[in-house]
């Protein structure tokens, strides 16, 4: 399409609901103008849709208010491209392999297919297979990462399938479909979508290792050679900080607001022992330094899982999320693995007209929706469709004959003024005249 087209994409996770609009233009570019969100609350877990109810209005005021936003209005919100995102999310490895006749180039279609079976690989049948990365090919003998064009009478292929529990893209599709009559255009893996906007074609080369800090989970995307090495997602997040203060009898809204306001991954020699209505910020600074730096080697940990050491991944570490946001965190985890840490951000294709809007803080979303709009044509936003009013009478009467209108205005008029009179005479009368009188006695 020559066209701008207006595109929309929701990331449901259980700090918050979080949905933008952009517009994305013929030359990929991507405008985001406008955003809104909602606090998550108890009704989802670890990525998955506990609350139908609840999340459902939660979701609606949301939608309401982008539709309301400049540059939004009138226009409506008929379809979503929606981020997968939890502690179920990881990657199982196969490998498919296709003979062929003698000589053969290998095509568009043979991968397609290809694919497909890797697709239908059989597994688990608690887990749904949600995507399916290639890893590596061999065409013939000889191991390539572009396969087509190539010639060979054999080929073979290393898949890394995303898999999932069932109930997190169903309870998705109930909430969308069902509740919201919102088609969804496309469920994307936020991790893969946010790799491929963040990460640069030479980091994924050298080796480089994406961390997505959020609130109940953790998602580590290892890649080295250029494709996807690694995948997993830890069940540890910036929540379990919250709720480790919380064990000194304060609220979790307080010790949230707490840790974004006073606390530090890393342990300082210049600690306070100050006591703050009460509250030992010591006793604080000892839960959230030995919470952060559990995370912090669960996260290290990866690496070894994925057969490589940090010397395989110059690249270095990109991390994104609110958890990472953390004082003190960025540094910690530098600290801990030797390597070269730095914050993820949008690259400069993908703008942001509202000046209200943290760029960091939608890095997933805004992954999600460049995802989808650029490898879709799909148009999410439409105007609203005028409605004529039904017809409820003759528009143009057949007029009356003359003379008939003439004698009908006649006796109208003179009913109108016998009438007149007549209220007018008894309200004379009314006015004048006693209870139980009549102008007679009064003439006596």
């Amino acid at each position: 399409m020559n066209e701008d087209r207006y595109v929309a994409a929701i990331e449901i996770s259980s700090s918050k609901i979080i949905a933008v609009v952009g517009k994305i233009r013929p030359s990929r570019e991507l405008d985001i103008i406008a955003c809104e969100q909602e606090k998550g609350v108890e009704s989802v877990r670890y990525g998955v849709i506990q609350n139908l109810e609840e999340t459902s209005l939660r979701l609606q005021r949301v939608i309401d208010k982008l539709q309301h936003r400049p540059g939004v209005t009138p226009r409506i919100i008929k379809s979503v491209f929606v981020g997968l995102s939890g502690r179920s999310l990881r990657t199982i490895s196969t490998t498919v392999s296709r003979n062929l006749p003698e000589e053969t180039e290998i095509t568009d279609e043979i991968l397609a297919s290809l694919r497909a079976d890797a697709l239908s690989t059989a597994i688990d049948s608690s887990l749904e297979v949600i995507d399916a990365i290639p890893r590596t090919f061999t065409v013939g003998k000889t191991e390539t990462s572009s396969p087509k064009g190539a010639l060979g009478n054999r080929i073979s292929a290393v898949y890394d399938l995303i898999v999932c529990r069932p109930e997190m893209k169903r309870n998705l599709m109930r909430v969308l479909s069902d509740k919201l009559h919102l088609k969804i255009n496309g469920a994307i893996v936020t991790a893969l979508s946010t790799s491929q906007l963040i990460l640069t074609p030479e980091e994924k080369r050298l080796g480089c290792m994406l961390v997505d800090m959020g609130a109940e989970t953790t998602t580590v995307t290892i890649f080295k050679g250029g494709h996807l090495k690694y995948f997993a997602t830890l069940p540890l997040g910036g929540r379990n900080i919250t709720r480790d203060i919380t064990s000194i009898s304060i609220l979790e809204e307080r010790a949230e607001d707490l840790k974004k306001s006073s606390a530090d991954a890393i342990a300082r020699d210049s600690a306070s022992g100050l006591n703050f209505n009460g509250i030992n910020m010591s006793d604080i600074s000892n839960l959230v330094v030995a919470r952060s730096e559990e995370i912090v080697a669960n996260i290290i940990e990866q690496i070894s899982y994925a057969n490589l050491t940090e010397k395989d991944l110059p690249g270095g570490i990109i991390c994104i999320g609110g958890g990472s946001q953390l004082r003190g965190m960025i540094e910690l985890i530098s600290n801990q693995s030797g390597m070269l840490v730095r914050k993820g951000q949008l690259p400069n294709y993908v703008h942001i007209d509202d000046p209200n809007i943290s760029a960091f803080d939608i890095i997933e979303v805004a992954s999600v929706l460049y995802t989808g709009a650029t490898n879709t044509d799909a148009q999410c936003l439409e105007m609203p469709q005028h409605q004529e009013l039904p017809v409820t009478g003759t528009a143009n009467p057949e007029p009356e004959p003359k003379g008939l209108q003439e004698k009908e205005y006649t006796e109208d008029k003179k009913r109108k003024k016998n009438g007149f009179f007549s209220k007018f005479g008894r309200t004379i009368t009314d006015f004048f005249a006693p209870d139980g009188e009549d102008d007679n006695d009064l003439m006596d």
